[in-house]
């Protein structure tokens, strides 16, 4: 998955380049920060394309957990076994997160040998995410980066180093800087709004 922000936005919040080693170190730290952001909301946020995924509707509907959805390519119905038994036609996407099967009816591919109750689980294959990476998430990454790359040391928690006569002092606070990202209370506040929404959906699996 591509960083969610990049060298450049860490250069325009400090107002100068990086340095050789700053340089070094910035393309994993990016790395890291953002697999962090996107474990805590359980969002992929940037473009995917096919994802496939399966899922267990609450009534007749079906609500993707990615967002923002910005395509439907197929709805398939899944037997007791886990096989994908064909596809289905006469479901509709509400263009947001949701997918109505109250229209359901069987495609060419739907086994004729079925004769029980509807299967309670469905494959889903869409696309979503973001052309631009929200302000606000790279706000947060740029944050958890740079507070690691600008400690004076690569011990977690430290934010002040003397050499000599010389003291200096990065920031006041818990200091959570050091060798490895770390996300803060405060940036979680900041991710709360692009978390997922709250619905009975259950995803079972991912593709």
């Amino acid at each position: 998955m591509p960083d969610l922000a990049a060298v450049a936005d860490l250069e325009a919040r400090l107002g100068r380049p990086l340095t050789p080693d700053e340089q070094a170190r910035a393309g994993a730290l990016l790395a890291d920060a953002s697999a962090l952001v996107r474990d805590f909301t359980r969002q992929e946020i940037t473009p995917v394309t096919g994802d496939t995924l399966v899922l267990r509707p609450v009534g007749v509907l079906l609500r993707l957990p990615q967002r923002p959805v910005t395509a439907v390519t197929s709805v398939s119905a899944v037997g007791p076994t886990g096989s994908v038994l064909g596809a289905l036609s006469g479901w509709s996407w509400d263009g947001r997160d949701k997918v109505d099967l109250s229209c359901v009816s069987p495609a060419g591919s739907w086994p004729l040998s079925w004769t029980g109750p509807l299967p309670d689980t469905y494959q889903v294959i869409y696309d979503h995410g973001r052309a631009t990476v929200p302000p606000g998430i790279v706000a947060v990454v740029c944050a958890m980066v740079l507070r690691t790359l600008l400690s004076p040391s690569m011990t977690a928690g430290m934010v002040a180093e003397r050499i000599g006569a010389y003291n200096y002092q990065l920031q006041q606070g818990t200091g959570a800087a050091g060798a490895s990202v770390v996300m803060t209370s405060a940036d979680e506040k900041a991710l709360a709004r692009y978390g997922p929404r709250r619905f009975g959906t259950i995803a079972l699996e991912a593709g």
